[in-house]
């Protein structure tokens, strides 16, 4: 009888998300052509709005103050430019090559700018930002930021595979090889060294940067094999192996997510880690979780921990159901410019969600595991761990309902873009409004991939199947098991569920932080969180209405988690 009433739920969702493809449909239609013309606009020298960039110079935005971004970030510029390459290389866009020949001589030019990070010999490849005449910014400024070499390679290689598979060698081997070797060898050499966040904040170790200086290096030793150059190979490949055991460490278990930064004094939720999963996202590897595919289960549960942070700090969020697109942001606590949702971030929530459906589709099923059971559980509360073939209602329920979900974070940032299309870098969180700085080079090239991957469109391999930690890696993980709260509690309009508890994963009896329940089969409200197996837990329950706070009677609920599987918990509220 359950899996009938999935069935029927399975086309009530159909229907929900006909509904919200259409609007989708209909932004992405009008948003691409603006969003492309708003990435070539702040590109030097013809861009419309980059007046007084030098060639192949990518400016952050046109906006000079409050806050000033009319500079080149080298992580920005090499995004930017994986996007028009990946344009490129697909024949999506074939008018590209000037542009991309411009990036190649500029970002050359930069390397060998001395700046206040050093030489191109003595670190100087770590510093972020230029002046946009490639003269070197020597103001204040949190570095060095040790993405930029590594995006900056991971876009040349792209473009250099592909030239080879056009029989272009020579120029890769005589041209864009030196410039790609020395970030490669930057990134070889200081990938265990602090850095900058990806928001120039906090100066520790940091997820993304970890990331994407594995891929780089795993691409790097791969394309130095392929035009022979294999002094490097055994370098490049010992320290890819490195970081990704290193990369396992981030991971905290319970209540699953990946933690952004070793340090900054914060939660550790941030986008930096969705952002992560996008740019590593190689289609062949399928749902690996070594190398965080979008897919793969520890993405999904960070994806849920990310996005649930948001749900009650924005008061555009106000009454969206725990199972619906929010608003989202760079990180809960963040207070820059006012501490926004930040366009990208609702793109890149979409993007990850677009590519896992992909690979599904690949693949012609999906797997739930005790670690990604919450994720699932959002959309089917019957939902068990096991693996659904494609030609399964359940299957259909899921990917329907995923795919709704998906398309809610691109309905959320089509609603607050303005009549004309620009986007800025943020909106408010008190009304949506465009604010901080105006035609965010990035925030239109993440609506363009996010589109692309809403299409099924994705980039070559990097090389990410198959891969594995050394057995000599040690990353101690607690393990963890998956819990079902449900309370059947009646409330009035406005009145909300949440949850909250003595250990991490339940916000330490936080009330500001604490869990959203879903009311989705009221008055039964439920959700599912990640807790450390065999420990004893407390928690309770809390109404929260207007920020007024009332706390069910006591004693504290009390119970210890299972060693595994999952445990579900009915309570009535007291």
């Amino acid at each position: 009888m359950w899996r009938s009433l999935r069935l029927v739920s399975a086309l009530g969702l159909c229907a929900s998300a006909f509904a919200q493809s259409s609007t989708v449909d209909s932004y992405t239609s009008t948003e691409s052509p603006i969003a492309k013309a708003g990435v070539l606009a702040n590109i030097g020298p013809s861009g419309v709005k980059s007046s007084g960039a030098y060639p192949g110079v990518v400016i952050a935005s046109p906006s000079t103050t409050d806050p000033d971004y009319l500079y080149t970030w080298v992580r920005d510029s090499s995004l930017v430019f994986k996007m028009l390459i990946d344009q490129y290389t697909s024949g999506q866009d074939t008018t590209l090559r000037a542009h991309i020949d411009n990036f190649i001589a500029a970002e050359a030019n930069l390397q060998q700018v001395t700046n206040p990070s050093g030489t191109v010999s003595t670190g100087g490849l770590g510093e972020p930002k230029f002046n946009i005449n490639e003269t070197a910014f020597t103001g204040a400024w949190g570095r060095p930021q040790r993405d930029g070499p590594a995006l900056r390679s991971i876009s040349m290689i792209t473009y250099a595979n592909w030239l080879i598979a056009n029989n272009n060698e020579s120029y890769v081997t005589d041209s864009l090889w030196p410039i790609i070797k020395l970030d490669l060898d930057y990134v070889m050499n200081n990938w265990n060294e602090t850095t900058f966040d990806l928001w120039e904040e906090v100066d520790s170790s940091s997820f993304f940067t970890s990331a994407v200086q594995h891929r780089a290096l795993r691409q790097g030793s791969a394309l130095a094999a392929e035009i022979g150059q294999s002094s490097v190979v055994s370098g490049y490949s010992t320290q890819a192996d490195n970081i990704l055991c290193f990369l396992q460490s981030y991971w905290n278990p319970s209540p699953g997510f990946m933690t952004a930064n070793t340090g900054g004094g914060r939660s550790g939720r941030d986008a930096n880690t969705v952002l992560t999963s996008i740019h590593v996202f190689d289609v062949e590897a399928g749902c690996d979780g070594v190398t965080f595919q979008p897919c793969s289960d520890i993405a999904l549960s960070n994806l849920k921990v990310y996005v649930d942070s948001f749900r009650e700090i924005y008061s555009i969020n106000g009454g969206i159901r725990a199972d619906q697109a929010v608003a989202t942001g760079r990180y809960p606590e963040d207070v820059y410019q006012g501490g926004n949702p930040w366009y990208l971030a609702s793109f890149a929530v979409a993007e990850q969600l677009y590519d896992a459906l992909i690979v599904w589709s690949n693949e012609g099923s999906l797997t739930v595991t005790d670690v990604s059971f919450p994720f699932f559980q959002q959309f089917d509360t019957n939902i068990t761990p096991g693996t659904y073939s494609s030609s399964t209602p359940i299957y259909s329920s899921l990917t329907t309902a995923i795919r709704n979900f998906a398309d809610g974070f691109v309905a959320m940032a089509a609603k607050y873009t303005p009549s004309g299309g620009g986007l800025a870098e943020q909106y408010t969180r008190s009304d949506g409004t465009p604010t901080s700085a105006v035609d965010l080079t990035w925030s239109y090239a993440s609506a363009l991939t996010a589109f692309n991957a809403r299409a099924g469109k994705t980039s070559a391999s990097w090389g990410a199947s198959c891969l594995s930690v050394s057995p000599t890696c040690s990353t101690s993980m607690a393990p963890t098991v998956p819990v079902v709260f449900n309370v059947n509690a009646t409330t009035v309009v406005g009145q909300n569920i949440y949850l909250t508890g003595s250990v991490g994963a339940l916000t330490d009896w936080s009330t500001t932080g604490a869990i959203l329940m879903s009311s989705a089969d009221y008055p039964i409200w439920s959700t599912a969180v990640t807790l450390p197996a065999n420990t004893q837990i407390q928690y309770k329950y809390i109404i929260v209405d207007n920020g007024e706070v009332t706390w069910e009677s006591d004693p504290n609920n009390e119970f210890t988690t299972s060693m595994s599987g999952i445990t579900t918990i009915n309570d009535v509220w007291r």
